[in-house]
């Protein structure tokens, strides 16, 4: 709420000048704001002090590493620098120990960890396996861990990474599961597609319950002490999951009323995973970033759930820095083409971002900690996410395009069977990455919320295949019908002979004869089967049917050809759409920022050329520019100057380092900016005039040694000094 019976009680303070409140009025309700936030299992240190908005505090771990602290002392760390504190650990493993050990319950419980075939234990760190997720341990959970975040005051719970891998599922533990869950004993998953089917949606049934069970505690018992307790899961996408050959509930847990959203974990690390694009397989990481980012928006957007998009600026394989830099700038600006999410978790584990030690360079086994140059820059880009703003405008190119996905993506990685491949997820990727690589902006709609209306808002053209996915719900071809019904075209990619078409499911038992669930929806779609290659009507809709699986269209060179020529062609048809548009750029203006990513693989090499007058974001100097030119395989993120409403207010337009207590006056302007230690800051300032004296000083009134200039034909100043978590003073008089 605003304040504003503040400004008649208190009249005389208008005389300091009107600018001035409203600015600190601006920054009293930024610190109460959830936009930014970083994940941590440390207490607070002046070398990672990331001033986002909230510090995720990691397990409820005493004395967690080389800290003497409990729980909440870690906490308390946080609070007393000004964050606000959440709470994260895993729900498919995590520092639970007292739990394998017997200490909690005085059972041993390491048999309930995920076993391969070959009676592996699947491991994510000493005494902490993968979790087959029973009752009991769900009880622990409540118990040893949500309750006592819920009594150290924290109202906001994150359960990270609810995961079963495909590969796993020969347990006792999982044995006695599905025998409760199904009715009867357990069947090797690897003796036919039915069994990996049925492990398969037994292990996403186990962690949707573990997330229901936990979640609906947490509220309740959030509830029993005044609490308002919001729960967050954050996530892989479904493209990786999928392509990791991993199972998650994913997009069904929208539909819990106790899930509050998401974090979407896509970072270097699941996009730099390799796919099939003209008969290449290798690694496209902006364009694997967009997909997956893509999917994530998709998975809420209709439902109204929070999402945060995470970036992280490392991974978690060995790397030099100049790697990290590179695919960093790829997911930053693919997670920023999607203009409907503006909350970001800016980084996970400073500890290792701004202590570990990596590669110097690629050739060689010299390590350092992250150079001063990616600090800065990397400071730049996330400050600028306290400030990202939503937006309506659209990415460039022809809108319009979903491609259709299921969380039954998941079921049929793993193991193969009767021959049938999909490598590197190129069912999904087929259908994609064509269309993708000519600039064609496609979104992922996900089947798990076909009943949302929401859903199908600027959709024209849907694109399936049901080679690697099934329809989990038969009421989907309902709304999927509806929706043709009104006027959507639907193109349909697949042969239907994959071994899964034939797995006992909704489509052929309890009165249903389908030999594929496609052939429910033909039905659906009046039309008759088997349905040959061709197409068809459908009330003031169309069906296309193609009969090849999209796997075809990527894997080998020049194969999309005819499936681009049919969209293209039904694209174009269309009389209420333009034509299709092929190009090799993205672009979108939010707000003052303008991002820009140039695919390579594209028979244009031409580059982007931008002209007007930018601040170059992705250079830790941030000069500023007349023109940028954006190299195919190449991003840009720059602020447009041109875009300040009042260029007569002073402002900082960009810095590493976050801004605090702006003072304005006629002929002057202050402010303090925070950064984490041994990192470097620089920053443009808006002013209306050159200023006549620049004083920079420490916490201690010291005078910094700084790098200042004067840019006339901006009118900005370029700064240039050391960070301290403490605040730096900034002075401009003139």
């Amino acid at each position: 709420m605003r304040h504003n019976l503040f400004l008649y009680l208190i009249p005389f303070l208008l005389i300091q000048g009107c600018a001035q409140l409203p600015q600190n009025k601006e920054k009293k309700e930024a610190s109460n704001k959830e936009k930014t936030a970083f994940q941590t299992s440390n207490p607070w240190k002046p070398v990672t002090d990331v001033r986002a908005d909230v510090a995720i505090v990691y397990s409820v771990k005493d004395h967690h590493k080389k800290a003497e602290m409990t729980f909440e002392q870690r906490v308390q760390t946080w609070r007393d620098k000004g964050y606000t504190t959440h709470f994260m650990s895993g729900i498919a493993w995590g520092e639970y120990q007292d739990y394998f050990t017997g200490e909690w319950d005085g059972e041993w419980h390491l048999d309930e960890g995920q076993v391969t075939q070959k009676g592996d234990t699947i491991w994510h760190g000493r005494m902490i396996p993968y979790i087959v997720p029973s009752m009991n341990f769900i009880k622990y959970m409540k118990e040893k861990v949500i309750k006592r975040v819920i009594d150290a005051g924290i109202d906001a719970i994150y359960l990270e990474e609810p995961e079963f891998w495909a590969r796993a599922g020969y347990s006792e533990a999982f044995k006695r599961e599905w025998k409760e869950y199904y009715g009867f004993e357990w069947r090797p998953q690897h003796e036919s597609a039915e069994n990996t089917y049925l492990a398969n949606k037994l292990k996403y049934h186990l962690y949707y319950r573990a997330v229901e069970e936990c979640f609906s505690y947490a509220k309740e018992y959030g509830k029993s002490k005044g609490m308002d307790v919001r729960c967050y899961v954050p996530t892989h996408s479904l493209v990786n999951y999928s392509q990791w050959m991993i199972v998650s509930p994913e997009a069904s847990l929208a539909s819990l009323s106790s899930v509050d959203g998401y974090i979407a974990q896509v970072w270097t690390g699941t996009s730099r995973e390799p796919n099939y694009f003209n008969g290449q397989e290798k690694e496209r990481v902006f364009e694997t970033a967009f997909l997956e980012y893509g999917s994530m928006e998709s998975m809420t957007a209709p439902t109204g759930r929070k999402m945060f998009f995470l970036t992280d600026p490392i991974e978690d394989w060995p790397r030099d820095w100049a790697d990290y830099k590179k695919n960093y700038q790829a997911t930053f600006a693919a997670q920023l083409l999607y203009p409907m999410v503006a909350d970001y978790e800016v980084m996970p584990w400073p500890d290792r971002i701004y202590e570990g030690l990596y590669r110097t360079s690629a050739g060689s086994e010299e390590k350092a900690q992250i150079p001063r140059f990616y600090s800065t820059q990397m400071q730049v880009m996330v400050n600028t996410l306290n400030e990202m703003p939503l937006s309506e405008n659209k990415v460039s190119g022809s809108q319009g395009i979903g491609i259709l996905m299921s969380n039954s993506l998941m079921f049929q990685r793993f193991p193969t069977h009767k021959g049938y491949d999909d490598p590197q997820l190129s069912n999904f990727y087929g259908q994609a990455l064509p269309l993708l690589k000519r600039g064609v902006p496609v979104k992922t709609v996900h089947i798990e919320n076909a009943s949302y209306s929401k859903t199908w808002q600027d959709v024209n053209l849907l694109i399936m295949s049901y080679s690697n996915m099934k329809p989990m719900e038969e009421s989907a071809h309902g709304y999927i019908a509806d929706w043709v019904e009104k006027g959507g075209t639907l193109v349909y990619c697949g042969r239907d002979e994959d071994p899964f078409q034939t797995v006992q499911e909704w489509w052929n038992t309890n009165g249903n004869e389908f030999k594929a669930p496609s052939d429910h929806l033909f039905g659906k779609l009046g039309l008759e089967t088997p349905l040959q290659a061709g197409e068809y009507t459908y009330g003031k809709g169309k069906v296309v049917v193609i009969r090849k699986d999209p796997k075809e269209f990527v894997m080998e060179e020049g194969s999309d050809l005819e499936y681009i020529n049919t969209i293209k062609k039904i694209y174009d048809d269309n009389s209420n759409s333009e034509k299709l548009q092929f190009k090799n750029h993205f672009a979108l203006t939010r707000g003052p920022y303008e991002i820009i990513s140039v695919v390579n693989e594209n028979e244009d090499q031409t580059p982007y050329t931008a002209k007007g007058k930018f601040i170059d974001l992705f250079d830790p100097k941030i000069p500023v520019l007349n023109e940028k030119k954006v190299k195919p395989g190449e991003q840009a993120f720059l602020y447009n100057i041109q875009s300040v409403k009042d260029p007569e207010v002073p402002q900082v337009l960009a810095a590493a380092a976050r801004i605090y207590d702006e003072v304005f006056t006629d002929n002057a302007y202050s402010l303090v900016a925070k950064s984490p230690e041994n990192t470097t800051n620089v920053m443009r300032v808006l002013l209306p005039q050159k200023a006549e004296n620049v004083k920079i000083t420490d916490p201690k009134g010291q005078i910094l040694v700084a790098e200042t200039s004067w840019d006339e034909p901006s009118k900005t100043y370029f700064l240039s000094f050391e960070n301290y978590a403490d605040g730096v003073q900034v002075e401009f008089t003139w």
